[in-house]
């Protein structure tokens, strides 16, 4: 099968794969199956193993290795699949490779959280797992943009970096990394559906989506508007959807991937209880609020 064109796919929606759990917090890879037929059926271009919404930080080593080569089975070539690696380099390097040997079509780095990070540092952490990676293309996690655009632009420099999920909300600071970086890169909005039009307007492409593990004919409804420059139907689409996103964005964020856990649950898919430090049970009203938001199976 030729590898996928992952430059073009990047303009358009990275689904976030969240991570099932059985009853005993054990991992439960054939859970996903569903999850992604669906989303590959809808239109979602790429799907992504190891993000947030799928608990990377949550999950052991090898948990995260079973979910690539689970994510990989499922997906079975239809769309291109992005693993996310990080931690400390020597882990973020060992799944790398075993990322790429397990299929994965392109690696999503995420911004390490350790506390002293200093941004040539960082220049180096992503040099590095792209040594491990051996030309597989990368995708650069920003959360935090307090590193300095010279070092974002530097970063983009590096060869096999194609892409960069931007995940603060500061569309200017994204404008500005823009105009000093590579003008191949693709930039994608890292904040979901919300937040879409804005980075669009920008110059951004494309969107990361944890609504996709649920609904994800309205992601590709948004994304069509997106691309057609209809902001008026994106914004309308968003709107319907806006309420689920609301409850992720409660509990200082912590509520994030409950959303998607609990909608799961009410759409008969139960993915099974988020890790701590996940706000979980979520609350009646915060249910009730998903309930209305998502369409009835």
């Amino acid at each position: 099968m030729p590898k996928p064109d992952m430059t073009a796919a990047l303009t358009g929606i990275s689904g976030i794969l969240v991570t099932p759990f059985d009853g005993e917090d054990r991992i439960a890879p054939t859970r996903l199956r569903p999850i992604v037929d669906r989303a590959v059926d809808a239109g979602v271009q790429i799907l992504v193993s190891n993000g947030n919404t799928g608990e990377f930080y949550g999950l052991t080593m090898e948990e995260a290795l079973s979910m690539v080569e689970a994510g990989a089975e499922a997906v079975a070539g239809r769309v291109p699949l992005v693993a996310g690696v990080g931690r400390g380099i020597h882990d973020a390097c060992a799944l790398a490779r075993a990322s790429v040997r397990a299929g994965a079509s392109a690696l999503m780095i995420h911004q390490p959280p350790d506390p002293f990070v200093a941004p040539r540092g960082l220049v180096d952490y992503v040099s590095c797992i792209a040594e491990a990676a051996e030309g597989t293309p990368l995708v650069l996690y920003i959360r935090n943009d307090a590193i300095g655009i010279d070092a974002i632009a530097r970063l983009c420099a590096l060869d096999p970096v194609i892409g960069v999920k931007w995940a603060t909300p500061n569309p200017m600071r994204l404008s500005e990394a823009m105009a000093e970086s590579d003008p191949s890169i693709v930039w994608v909005g890292g904040l979901a559906e919300v937040w879409a039009p804005v980075f669009y307007a920008v110059g951004a492409r494309g969107f990361t989506s944890g609504l996709i593990n649920v609904w994800p004919e309205r992601s590709v409804a948004i994304h069509g508007a997106l691309e057609a420059g209809d902001y008026a139907l994106a914004r309308t689409l968003i709107a319907g959807m806006k309420a689920f996103e609301d409850v992720r964005a409660q509990e200082n964020g912590g509520a994030n991937v409950s959303g998607v856990k609990a909608a799961l649950q009410l759409s008969g898919h139960d993915c099974g209880a988020p890790r701590p430090p996940a706000a979980w049970p979520l609350g009646e009203a915060q249910i009730e609020a998903i309930r209305a938001c998502l369409p009835q199976s």
